[in-house]
């Protein structure tokens, strides 16, 4: 599983990130957690407004930090 973070930096991107890591932590799965800093990555990947959030290439938040039972059910959609 590949788990994407897009976002410069900023306060709502690092809580993204801790909110992704949380929901894997409490399902007890392993993922690569990749943070995508550059604007020009994030532009190409269709997140007009960081922080953004991609599974396993599927987008599925941009503009907002989702709650982590959110992100836990993304999760466990894979296929």
């Amino acid at each position: 599983m590949k788990i994407e973070v897009f976002g410069p930096g900023c306060p709502k991107c690092e809580q993204l990130e801790r909110v992704v890591k949380e929901a894997l932590s409490e399902l007890n799965v392993i993922a690569e957690v990749e943070k995508v800093k550059d604007m020009g990555k994030i532009v190409e990947a269709g997140i007009l407004m960081p922080p953004g959030l991609r599974i396993n290439g599927k987008l599925k938040s941009s503009g907002r930090v989702p709650k982590v039972d959110e992100v836990k059910k993304w999760i466990e959609e894979r296929p």
